[in-house]
């Protein structure tokens, strides 16, 4: 069994298609179906069930897949530490987020410092959580950069940014004269909230049920974009983290005296994975920068 037959059969587990695996491996498809064939061979069972031209894992594959996933994994760990104590690798890190906007300027400052490494960022959908824990535990991802804890026994994470959330008024808005409220005075308001399922949108659920109220929403969205465009369009109030020193938003940011309202956002990691020097400096970058933003 040859480490480039584990490597060609997870991406044909993967793609589940010979043809776009071969594209993607950059080889013949005639060769990459004879590696599967003689991987299949050492084994002893098939891997795939082959109906006409269609491919599908069976259970022997499933099954075999998981180990290859864990074997490799750990190959890549081992090749990131050799480079990292040679002091070979450049540097890159590999980052999930599901609050892209929060952690843009971020990367760009890091990167002027670090014109070397390099990122690669995906971006998840706000609810999915469950997603960046497996990203975590494939080995896809370094770190994961989220607003709400990820709560999974192997997972570490540090908080790098503690954010108050004001309430948001339209320009214009009998409270807009005030500094400060209490959640509970706003009770009547029509409220634009995210969607159900988003992390803020659970952040802020508990803000309410703290305040002892029941919000009145009219409006769901997805992007904190569209959640300042319409507060700015008068179609109502909403929950807005801190803006940067040097922002100034296009409508009144009330500071909620009752209850303490903050979002934690977090850097997460798999602890039991190695993790790269520059993911690591990243890390401690981010608490640094973040305050630094944050000091009056």
């Amino acid at each position: 069994m040859e480490l480039l037959q584990l490597q060609y059969f997870q991406t044909v587990a993967r793609l589940e298609h010979m043809t776009k695996a071969a594209q993607e491996l950059h080889i013949a498809q005639p060769a990459l179906s004879k590696t599967i064939a003689r991987l299949e061979q050492d084994l002893g069972v098939p891997l795939f069930d082959r109906q006409s031209r269609q491919i599908r894992l069976n259970h022997f594959g499933r099954a075999f897949l998981k180990k290859v996933n864990l074997a490799l994994n750990v190959l890549e760990e081992g090749r990131k530490e050799v480079a990292d104590l040679a002091g070979t690798e450049r540097g890159s890190i590999h980052l999930a987020t599901n609050n892209l906007g929060r952690i843009t300027s971020a990367i760009s400052a890091y990167r002027t410092e670090h014109p070397e490494v390099n990122f690669r960022i995906l971006q998840t959908p706000p609810a999915s959580m469950e997603e960046l824990v497996n990203l975590l535990e494939n080995g896809e991802v370094d770190l994961c950069f989220t607003a709400a804890s990820i709560d999974h026994p192997d997972i570490r994470e540090q908080p790098v940014l503690d954010a108050e959330v004001f309430l948001a008024v339209p320009p214009g808005h009998p409270l807009e004269r005030r500094s400060s409220i209490r959640l509970e005075e706003v009770a009547a308001e029509p409220f634009i909230e995210y969607k159900t399922g988003h992390p803020f949108r659970k952040i802020n659920a508990s803000f309410c049920r703290e305040a002892g109220i029941s919000p009145n929403i009219v409006c769901e969205v997805d992007e904190p974009s569209a959640l300042g465009s319409l507060v700015q369009a008068g179609l109502g109030v909403a929950f807005m983290p801190a803006c940067r020193k040097d922002e100034t938003p296009p409508y009144k940011m009330l500071r909620l005296e009752t209850p303490v309202c903050r979002r934690v956002f977090r850097i997460a990691w798999l602890e039991r994975r190695y993790l790269p020097k520059a993911a690591r400096s990243f890390g401690r970058f981010l608490a640094e920068y973040y305050a630094e933003l944050q000091a009056p």
